[in-house]
Formats: C-alpha cells, sequence, structure tokens
C-alpha cells in the first residue's frame, strides 16, 4: 500500500502513499500530471505530509481534487478482501475495478465497512501526444476549499483532439465525467466553435448544486467555462 513505481504498460500508487510524495514524485509528474496538480493543491503542507491518496479517494466526496483527476486519468482501484473461511483460511482476495465504481454518493463509499479495503490505484503510462492537466478555483488557500475544480486527459493528433476524458467537481452525487463534452470535442478539430458546443454539452449534463460554504449552482455555471478552457488548453499545448 505504500508501493509507488511502474509495473509493465503502467503506473501503480499505493493508497498509502502521502498525497505529497504524489505530488513530488517524477514518475507521477511524468505520466499523471493532472494528479499532480491536484494533489499539490490539497489542503496545506502539514496535511499533505500525512494525508494519504487512499483517504482521499475514500471519503467518496464528489469534489475532492485527487478523486477527480483520477477520474480523469481513468485510473482502476485495486480492492482486497477476506476470502471465504473455507477456501483460504486467512487468505486475502485482491480484484481490480474501475474508478467510478467506488462511489455511490457524496461521502459514500461502495467499499464493505470493515470487509474490504482500497489498496491502491493503477494509471497506463503516458504515451506522445497524450497529456493531461488539473486547474481549481477556490476559497482562500486558508480554507482550501474548492468551489470548482477541472481535470482533461487528451491526446492530440496534429490539430485533432484523438481522445478525451473530462471529470469536473462537484458535478454530480458522485465523481463526474461530461461523457457528452467527451464526444462533443472527440475527434473534432481543437477550436473555439468546438469548444463552445463542448461547454454547452456539459452545462446539459452537469448537475451543479448549491453549497452555503463554497458556492451557489449559479456562481458555478457561471466559472465553469473559463476553468474548462484553461484545462483544456493547457492539456492541449502539454500534448504537443
Amino acid at each position: 500500500m505504500t508501493a509507488l513505481e511502474l509495473r509493465g504498460d503502467e503506473l501503480y500508487i499505493g493508497a498509502a502513499v502521502p498525497v505529497n510524495r504524489v505530488a513530488l514524485d517524477p514518475l507521477i509528474g511524468t505520466h499523471a500530471q493532472a494528479l499532480v496538480e491536484a494533489c499539490d493543491l490539497i489542503a496545506g503542507p502539514q496535511v499533505r505530509n500525512t494525508a494519504t491518496l487512499g483517504g482521499n479517494v475514500a471519503h467518496a466526496l464528489p469534489a475532492a481534487d485527487g478523486t477527480i483527476a483520477l477520474t480523469a486519468l481513468e485510473a482502476q482501484a485495486e480492492v482486497a478482501s477476506a476470502t471465504a473461511p473455507a477456501a483460504v483460511p486467512g487468505g486475502v482476495n485482491i480484484r481490480r475495478i474501475p474508478f467510478k465504481e467506488l462511489f455511490l454518493g457524496p461521502g459514500k463509499s461502495s467499499l464493505k465497512h470493515g470487509e474490504e479495503l482500497l489498496v491502491g490505484f493503477y494509471l497506463r503510462n503516458i504515451k506522445h501526444h497524450q497529456a493531461s492537466c488539473f486547474k481549481r478555483i477556490m476559497r482562500p488557500q486558508g480554507v482550501a476549499l474548492p468551489i470548482l475544480n477541472c481535470a482533461v486527459w487528451l491526446e492530440r493528433e496534429n490539430d485533432i483532439v484523438k481522445d478525451i476524458r473530462i471529470a469536473v467537481g462537484p458535478g454530480a452525487a458522485t465523481p463526474f465525467r461530461s461523457a457528452e463534452a467527451e464526444v462533443t470535442l472527440r475527434g473534432q478539430p481543437f477550436n473555439e466553435e468546438n469548444f463552445a458546443s463542448a461547454l454547452e454539452s456539459l452545462l446539459s449534463q452537469a448537475h451543479f448544486r448549491t453549497s452555503a460554504r463554497r458556492a451557489s449552482s449559479d456562481y458555478r455555471k457561471h466559472i465553469i467555462g473559463g476553468l474548462f478552457k484553461e484545462t483544456l488548453k493547457t492539456a492541449w499545448e502539454r500534448a504537443e
């Protein structure tokens, strides 16, 4: 659970790896820059030195920074559970599941309490002309609460968006991917017209809620365009 290493064509990050180690590790910086940027914004330095990536995910909050980055990076989660006593006494069953299957609702994880353990995460290694980015709009750093965050992973082929994944938090009751915006951009040139269509698709699919401590639904709808555009543009430039 504390491992951080390449395993074949994948990057493995143990659930007990501290957030600050994720933010500083060169392997993650190469293969998952969005995750580095997300973890670098979590709380303050003291918290980042002790808090873990698995903890950020296991709280099942729809706007958790690490969670949103991992959603865009299409991570897979490794989960351990005890096997049936009659089968292998003291044995452990380890399986991989799609990242989105970890979440049932705000603060509600699909992991069975006392029976299952989040072990780590697998990410596909980055290839040529692929890149990611994470950005957020937040309250003052002393508060460190995201009003809205966005992560984008994409692959470009010349001036075409060959493939893309877009995650926004909070955009739904669970970590949100804008599948409709992805379809709008996939296979299309990266230009203002197609961005406007993708933003329209994102706004039609997302369900921004009002939070007394963070922001209203209307304000989030107002600022998502600028945040999405800057995140997308940065990932696009990196992929060149």
